[in-house]
């Protein structure tokens, strides 16, 4: 028998977050290392205070009210033939069908999710625990997919600094631990994570301690404590996205409310019945509506053919100008374009009765039109007769601009009749150029990748199209509305500190002159995941260590591989980030089936770099036929502190 392979000889990789970044990293480490690493030992260091697969965000311990906002069968964290990469596709399945294996008997959960599941149909939206179930099984099913000789160890400890040479090993600090990890590669699949507060919170959060008030910074809202919101009392909120609806939620049901349906002056309405424990939620924004619904039926027909016009030769001739890309100028243009052509594809090919000519003519003059110009717009305008059939992206943007209402009244009736209508719209086949331009900015988003980030106003943009709230919980706000227990401030809100009546005071360009005060405020968005003002140790230290950072503040990342730059835009051979603190972020949590998602290319990539560097850092050590898989944790590992997993039972 060969002897055993010395720890301090094995090669290792540490990777930062536990949560679906990491896991899905591990499956692709697993998909590519027969034929990338074979049989050589490997130590894979998995690092999160949090258990693996949900990490925080998707962990049990959260409550059971709250929802993810893409639907069931929307969900993988499996590759297919569509995506683009290197590595071996291996099939697993959504959440939707995993859910109905559970159901099958071919699965096995916790016993106090069977109600769950059993009700969770593919277009139905999934509790976040659910999720992190789901998230686990992967988790376990990618571990036990790893070859035998590559062990997982799990440590439940905050990664608090990582050191090194940018030639030699690095060091990867814990907290509570003397003793560093000592690794070939480092990998930072961290989350979102909190930051310091900018110079305009800090100042509302001490004006909140003067005078005795209640100021609750952004944060991930199942994460805050809410039990200074007093029942009854008014409360500003500023943000109307999906940390609104969380915060909607935890306020109402979560303090006891129920729904009821019917009873109203619509069949099938809801109606909101107070428990008495609420407070009263003043909520406004820069576009003071909320997030549209998610669209509320099945795909069908023919799909959008993007990209089109911005796809990857239109991104090769934007890197290769000289100078500095501006988003407005160089690249907002052909997103314009390219949402645009999805958009009269579908209603062409669709609904050819709402328009005036023949598609094959209209696609020729649309793509010899400049993007945005007057030709354009004339093309338009002579081919498609109903302006509400036309796409007009500033006015999606803006949807309230140039309305004023006489008074806070009629603006809390004219917002519910504006959500009751883009609630239709997104449940009636009949408007499916919304879907076909949902499915472009999916398109879009895969672009970009290669541009890095594009700062806040592009994510915001696309979240409010692309990422809103179920349908479910919009027809909960036109409830809560109805009951009084939420209020609208409308457009263009405004927060400011009344020092001489010690209160905060917002107001809006919907209603003019008219301002709400509150002795509470809360900030229900996240925080903005900046490496300069990040609360997390280990990136704050790679930054100032010299890691890049972009203009919006994101670690700058090789959008190849994901090795993160320096200031000088060299990629260091030994450390890599994945997720929402970098340049390359990939949109939405989790990807859709079928949609070539960035994430998953990006997972590959990095997991075939490190695979590379590792194979050519070790000579492969023979193994005999009889010998045993090498599972267990190394002798320099605290059983405390890791989880060393023997998968041979397993396979």
């Amino acid at each position: 028998m060969s002897p055993a392979v010395p720890s301090a000889a094995r090669p290792s990789l540490v990777i930062v977050g536990a949560g679906p970044r990491g896991t899905g990293l591990i499956e692709r480490i697993a998909a590519n290392a027969a034929e990338l690493y074979g049989d050589t030992p490997l130590d894979v260091h998995l690092v999160d205070p949090h258990p693996p697969g949900g990490g925080r965000i998707w962990r049990h311990d959260q409550s059971a009210l709250l929802w993810m906002n893409s639907t069931a069968e929307d969900v993988t964290m499996f590759t297919d033939e569509s995506v683009e990469q290197e590595g071996p596709v291996r099939p697993g399945p959504s959440l939707a069908e995993w859910a109905r294996a559970v159901r099958a008997g071919e699965i096995a959960v916790a016993p106090a999710l069977a109600a769950e599941i059993a009700a969770l149909g593919p277009q139905d939206f999934a509790g976040r625990r659910l999720q992190g179930a789901y998230l686990r099984w992967v988790y376990d099913r990618s571990v036990a997919a790893l070859p035998p000789r590559i062990t997982v160890h799990e440590h439940r400890h905050q990664a608090v600094g990582v050191s090194g040479p940018r030639g030699g090993r690095q060091r990867v600090w814990l907290a509570g631990r003397p003793a560093p990890l000592v690794a070939d590669l480092v990998v930072l699949a961290l989350g979102h994570l909190e930051s310091e507060p900018p110079s305009e919170q800090r100042e509302l959060t001490a004006f909140a301690a003067r005078h005795g008030l209640t100021h609750l910074p952004p944060a991930f809202t199942a994460d805050s404590d809410l039990s200074a919101l007093r029942p009854g009392e008014p409360v500003l909120v500023r943000g109307f996205g999906l940390a609104f609806i969380d915060l909607m939620v935890l306020l109402t049901e979560g303090r006891g409310g129920t729904y009821t349906t019917g009873g109203g002056a619509i069949d099938g309405e809801l109606t909101y019945h107070p428990s008495g424990r609420e407070p009263v939620l003043h909520v406004g924004s820069r576009r003071g509506v909320p997030y549209h619904s998610k669209i509320g039926y099945e795909p069908g027909g023919e799909r959008p053919p993007v990209p089109r016009f911005f796809g990857s030769a239109q991104v090769d001739e934007l890197l290769a100008r000289p100078g500095r890309i501006d988003f407005r100028r160089d690249v907002w243009p052909l997103i314009d374009k390219e949402l645009g052509f999805a958009h009269y594809h579908r209603l062409f090919t669709a609904h050819p009765e709402r328009t005036r000519v023949n598609w094959p003519d209209f696609e020729e003059k649309y793509a010899a039109a400049d993007p945005g110009s007057a030709e354009l717009q004339a093309l338009v305008s002579a081919s498609v007769p109903d302006p509400a059939d036309r796409l007009d992206l500033d006015a999606l943007d803006h949807p309230l601009a140039g309305l004023r209402y006489p008074d806070g009244e009629a603006l809390q009736a004219g917002l519910r009749g504006y959500i009751e209508a883009d609630l239709a719209r997104r449940h009636d086949p009949e408007y499916s150029p919304d879907l076909a331009v949902f499915l472009a900015l999916l398109s879009v988003y895969g672009q970009l990748i290669r541009l890095g980030d594009r700062g806040p106003w592009w994510h915001g943009f696309f979240s409010y199209l692309a990422s809103g709230p179920p349908g479910p919980r919009l027809r909960q706000l036109l409830a809560l509305s109805r009951a009084g227990v939420v209020r609208f401030l409308g457009a263009g809100t405004t927060v400011t500190a009344d020092e001489r009546h010690g209160v905060f005071r917002a107001g809006s360009s919907s209603v003019p002159g008219e301002s709400v005060t509150a002795r509470a405020l809360v900030e229900a968005r996240l925080p903005e995941p900046t490496v300069e003002h990040t609360r997390d140790t280990l990136l704050r230290g790679l930054h100032a260590d010299g890691a890049a950072s972009t203009s919006a503040g994101l670690l700058a990342v090789d959008s190849a591989d994901g090795r993160v730059l320096d200031r000088a835009g060299r990629p260091h051979p030994r450390r890599f980030a994945l997720g929402p603190h970098t340049d390359a972020r990939s949109g939405g949590a989790f990807s859709r089936p079928r949609t070539n998602a960035p994430a998953f290319r990006q997972n590959d990539a990095t997991a075939r770099a490190l695979l590379t560097f590792l194979r050519e850092r070790t000579e492969p050590i023979p193994v005999p036929a009889s010998a045993p898989a090498a599972r267990t944790a190394s002798p320099s590992e605290d059983p405390e502190d890791s989880h060393a997993i023997d998968q041979r039972a397993d396979q």
